[in-house]
C-alpha cells in the first residue's frame, strides 16, 4: 500500500498550491457507473478496478441505449478504493489537518474497460449534476481538483492526454508504463509507483541471480505490455546475455483460439521460465487454457499487475502457479504525513476550464431530411459528400448543368459512388463513354510491367511465371502459390500439386507387389517340399536346419519389399531399411555358415582333419548366424536412434509435383548397413569359390558361388541406378534389387535341389549324392 498511500501526500500538497474558480456549467448527458460519493468542500476523484471485466449488452428495444455491465469482483482493487475513502475520513477527523476545509470524494469503477474508465474521468472533470456554480452559494457537486488513478497504463495514457490539457492532475498508483514518464506529453500526470523500466531491470536481476538466460515473455495487448516487450528484450541481452524463447501478446477479450496457440507454444518450448507482464484478467483467461492443456513444470514470474491477484490464488491453480516469483508494490506505513500536511494550506480557487464541447462534437451522428449522414471522423472532419454534375448540350443549343450522381463517405459503408448513366450526355459520335487508357487491362493470369521511360499507366502485360498467379485484373504483381500448390495453366489461380509416390494401384506398383507375393509363395512351397522330404538324403545332406532358416529369411526379404510401396509414413521409413538389412544379413549369414560347413566337412574327410568338425556343430551354426545377424540389428538400432529415416515432401525433382519419399537420415548409417551386407556376401562368395571344385558330385559350394555372384552383380548395379533415379523410381529400383537378388538366391540354391527331389527321385540317394 506504500505507493498507493503516497498518492494522498501529493494530492494534499496540490490542494495548497492550486487556485481557480469554476464557471457555470450544464451537463448534456449522464453516464451510469458503479460509484461512491462523499460530500466535502474539496472533492478528490478516484478510478479503481473494482470489477475486472465488462460485458456488452444489446438493447431489448431499439429505443434503449447499448449498455456495458461490470462483472468479476476484484477484492484487492476494492480495498484500494476503500483505502482512499478511509484516508479521507481520517484526514477529516484530524482537527490539525486542513482546518475549516473538509475533503470529499467521488469514486468510480472502471471495470477494466477503457470506455468506462475514460467516461468516468470525464465525469470527474465535469461534475455529475445538471448545473453547478462554485461561488458563495454552491449548487450541486463541484468538479474534482485531482484524480487518483487510473490503474491501467493504457487508461492513464488516454485519460491524461485529454485531462492534462486542462491541467487537472492525475496521480496513478498502478500505471507503470515507462511511456508515462514523457513530461512533454503528460505534464499533469504523476505516479507513486516505479515505471516499468525499473521493473524490467528488477526482473532481470532475479534471472541473473538464478542463472536463467532462456525465458518466455507474455505481455498484454496494450501500452503497458508493448513497452515492456521492447525494453525487456534489449535489456535482457545487454545485462546477462539472455534471450527470449518466445514473445507473445495476450489478447484482450475472449479469444480461445489465440490463447490455445500461445499455451501450445509454451508447452513445446524448452524454456521453463515464463515472465508475464499483463493484467489479472489476462492471467485468468490464460490459466484456464493452461489448466485445459495441463501444463506444469513452469516457473512463472509475475509483474506487479497480477502478483497479488487473489482471484488467481486458488487451490485449483496452485499446481500450475505454485512457486511463482513476482514484482509487487512495496508495502509501507504512513510516516510524516501530519507534519507535511500542517505546512500546507489549501486554496479553493480554480482555473477556468472548458467542459470535452469537443466531446459531444465527436459524438455527433444524425441524418438530414434528404438522407445525408452527418458526423465527424477522428480528425474532426465532417463526412464528405459531393454531387456529380454533367454539362449537357441540348438540341436547341442551350447548355444545362445536370446533377447525374453523388459521391459520399459514410461511417458504415465508406466511400460510395452513385451515377445515373442514362442521363449523362456524351459528346462523341457513338454517344458512349470514351476509352482513355495508355494500355489495355491485364487479364487475370498476367501482371503489369512498366514501360521504360513512360508514365505508370503505360504498361505491358506479362504472363505470370510457373508457380505464380494473379486472380485480378491489372495486377501489379503475381502472387506465389502456397508450398503445396501450383499455378493453373491459365495462371489465374492455384491448384493442389500432384503427389507422387510408388503406389499399389499403378502398374509399376502392381508388378512389384505381384513379384513380391509370388516370391513369398514360392519360398513357402519350397519350404513345404523340404519339410515333406526332410528325411531324404538331399535335404539332410545340405543341413536341413540352415535350409529351413534360409527359406524363412528369403520370405522376409520378399515381404520387406512391400514396405517400399505406398505412402511413406514415419514407421514405414524406419522399418523398411531395418527389415531389409536384417533380413538379408540373416539370409547371407545362413549361406556363409553353410559354406563354412562344406569346407569343414571336406577337411574332416582327410586324415587328421576330424577335429575341425567340432567347431561346426548345430549349436555353433545357430550361434554364428545369430551373432552375425545381431551385429546388423545393432547397426540398425544405432542408425534409428541417432538419425532415423523420416518421410518428407520433396519439391526439388518437379516444380508441379510433390514427391513423397523417405530420406535416409544418416548417410553413414545407410552406408554401414549396406557395407555390412556386402562384406558378408563377398566373404561367402570367396569361401564358396574356394570350395567349388570339391570332389562331391553334388557340390553345394558351386550353387553358393553362383548365387553370390548373382547377388553381388545385382547390388553393384543397384547403387548407380538408385542414385540417379528421382522420386518414386528410386524406391522402385531398390524394390527391384531386393526382388532380383532374392529370386537369384532362391533359384540358385534351391532350384536344383527341388528338381532332384521332385523330378529325379532316383538321384536323391546317399550314394548318388556322394558320387559313388
Amino acid at each position: 500500500m506504500g505507493a498507493f498511500l503516497e498518492t494522498f501526500l501529493f494530492l494534499i500538497w496540490f490542494l495548497s498550491e492550486s487556485s481557480s474558480l469554476f464557471s457555470s456549467c450544464k451537463l448534456r448527458k449522464q453516464f451510469n457507473f458503479n460509484e461512491m460519493h462523499k460530500a466535502g468542500d474539496v472533492i478528490l476523484g478516484g478510478l479503481f478496478e473494482v470489477h475486472y471485466t465488462s460485458v456488452f449488452h444489446e438493447p431489448t428495444f431499439t429505443s434503449e441505449p447499448n449498455q456495458l455491465s461490470c462483472q468479476g469482483f476484484d477484492p484487492p482493487a476494492f480495498r484500494h478504493a476503500m483505502t482512499m475513502a478511509y484516508a479521507i475520513d481520517e484526514i477529516n477527523k484530524n482537527p490539525n489537518l486542513l482546518q475549516n476545509v473538509s475533503l470529499g470524494y467521488s469514486l468510480y469503477d472502471n471495470c477494466a474497460t477503457l470506455v468506462i474508465g475514460f467516461s468516468a474521468a470525464l465525469s470527474l472533470a465535469s461534475g455529475r449534476e445538471e448545473q453547478f456554480l462554485l461561488q458563495e452559494t454552491c449548487l450541486g457537486t463541484p468538479p474534482v481538483l485531482g484524480i487518483v488513478g487510473d490503474s491501467f497504463s493504457t487508461f492513464s495514457i488516454a485519460t491524461s492526454d485529454v485531462i492534462g490539457l486542462f491541467k487537472l492532475p492525475m496521480v496513478s498508483y498502478f500505471a507503470t508504463c515507462s511511456c508515462l514518464s514523457d513530461r512533454r506529453r503528460f505534464p499533469s500526470f504523476f505516479r507513486t509507483i516505479p515505471s516499468d523500466a525499473f521493473q524490467v531491470r528488477a526482473m532481470i536481476q532475479i534471472m541473473k541471480h538464478f542463472g536463467w538466460t532462456w525465458t518466455g515473455l507474455l505481455v498484454s495487448d496494450d501500452d503497458y505490455g508493448r513497452h515492456v516487450a521492447r525494453s525487456f528484450q534489449s535489456d535482457l541481452t545487454e545485462s546477462i546475455g539472455g534471450c527470449l524463447a518466445y514473445s507473445e501478446i495476450l489478447p484482450w477479450g475472449d479469444n480461445p483460439t489465440e490463447l490455445k496457440r500461445i499455451v501450445h507454444l509454451m508447452k513445446k518450448s524448452t524454456a521453463r521460465v515464463v515472465i508475464v507482464f499483463a493484467h489479472q484478467i489476462h492471467m485468468i483467461q490464460l490459466m484456464e487454457e493452461v489448466v485445459r492443456q495441463n501444463i506444469t513444470g513452469l516457473q512463472w514470474m509475475a509483474s506487479e499487475a497480477w502478483t497479488t491477484a487473489a482471484v488467481l490464488q486458488t487451490p485449483r491453480l496452485m499446481p500450475y502457479l505454485g512457486g511463482t516469483l513476482g514484482i509487487a508494490i512495496r508495502r509501507g506505513e504512513i510516516s510524516g504525513l501530519r507534519d507535511f500536511l500542517l505546512k500546507t494550506s489549501p486554496d479553493k480557487s480554480n482555473n477556468h476550464r472548458n467542459r470535452m464541447l469537443i466531446h459531444y462534437l465527436e459524438k455527433v451522428n444524425f441524418t438530414t431530411t434528404f438522407g445525408d449522414q452527418v458526423s465527424f471522423d477522428e480528425n474532426g472532419d465532417a463526412l464528405p459528400i459531393y454531387d456529380i454534375m454533367n454539362w449537357q448540350w441540348l438540341p436547341d443549343g442551350k447548355i444545362n448543368v445536370q446533377n447525374v450522381g453523388v459521391v459520399k463517405k459514410s461511417a458504415s459503408k465508406g466511400e460510395e459512388l452513385t451515377l445515373d448513366e442514362e442521363n449523362i450526355f456524351w459528346s462523341f459520335v457513338f454517344k458512349q463513354p470514351p476509352q482513355s487508357k495508355c494500355s489495355e487491362s491485364c487479364s487475370p493470369g498476367s501482371r503489369m510491367t512498366r514501360k521504360k521511360g513512360q508514365p505508370v499507366c503505360c504498361y505491358d502485360c506479362v504472363a505470370c511465371s510457373e508457380g505464380k498467379y494473379s486472380n485480378e485484373t491489372d495486377s501489379m504483381e503475381c502472387s506465389i502459390c502456397p508450398e503445396d500448390f501450383w499455378s493453373s495453366p491459365q495462371r489465374d489461380h492455384c491448384v493442389p500439386k500432384k503427389t507422387e509416390f510408388l503406389t499399389y494401384e499403378e502398374p509399376l506398383g502392381i508388378c512389384l507387389t505381384t513379384a513380391s507375393l509370388l516370391g513369398t509363395f514360392i519360398c513357402a512351397v519350397v519350404l513345404g517340399i523340404f519339410i515333406h522330404h526332410r528325411s531324404t538324403p538331399m535335404v539332410r545332406a545340405n543341413n536341413s536346419e540352415l535350409s529351413f532358416l534360409l527359406l524363412a529369411s528369403l520370405k522376409l526379404c520378399f515381404l520387406c519389399s512391400l514396405l517400399f510401396i505406398g505412402h511413406p509414413r514415419l514407421w514405414t521409413c524406419q522399418l523398411r531399411h531395418a527389415a531389409f538389412g536384417i533380413s538379408f544379413v540373416l539370409c547371407i549369414s545362413c549361406i556363409l555358415v553353410k559354406t563354412m560347413v562344406v569346407l569343414a566337412v571336406f577337411k574332416a574327410s582327410k586324415p587328421g582333419g576330424g577335429a575341425s568338425l567340432k567347431w561346426f556343430g548345430a549349436g555353433q551354426q545357430r550361434g554364428t548366424v545369430l551373432l552375425l545377424t545381431s551385429i546388423q540389428a545393432v547397426i540398425c538400432t544405432a542408425w534409428l536412434v541417432s538419425s532415423s529415416p523420416v518421410p518428407q515432401k520433396n519439391t526439388q525433382y518437379y516444380n508441379d509435383k510433390i514427391v513423397y519419399e523417405c530420406v535416409v537420415g544418416s548417410t553413414v548409417g545407410f552406408a554401414v548397413l549396406m557395407g555390412y551386407i556386402g562384406l558378408l556376401a563377398i566373404l561367402s562368395f570367396l569361401l564358396a569359390f574356394m570350395a567349388r571344385n570339391l570332389p562331391d558330385s553334388f557340390n553345394e559350394a558351386k550353387l553358393i558361388t553362383f548365387s553370390m555372384l548373382i547377388f553381388c552383380a545385382v547390388w553393384v548395379a543397384f547403387v548407380p541406378a538408385y542414385i540417379n533415379s528421382p522420386g518414386k523410381y528410386a524406391d522402385a529400383v531398390e524394390v527391384f534389387a531386393i526382388l532380383a537378388s532374392s529370386f537369384g538366391l532362391l533359384m540358385a540354391l534351391f532350384g536344383p535341389k527341388c528338381y532332384i527331389i521332385l523330378l529325379r527321385p532316383e538321384r536323391n540317394t546317399k550314394k548318388a549324392i556322394m558320387g559313388r
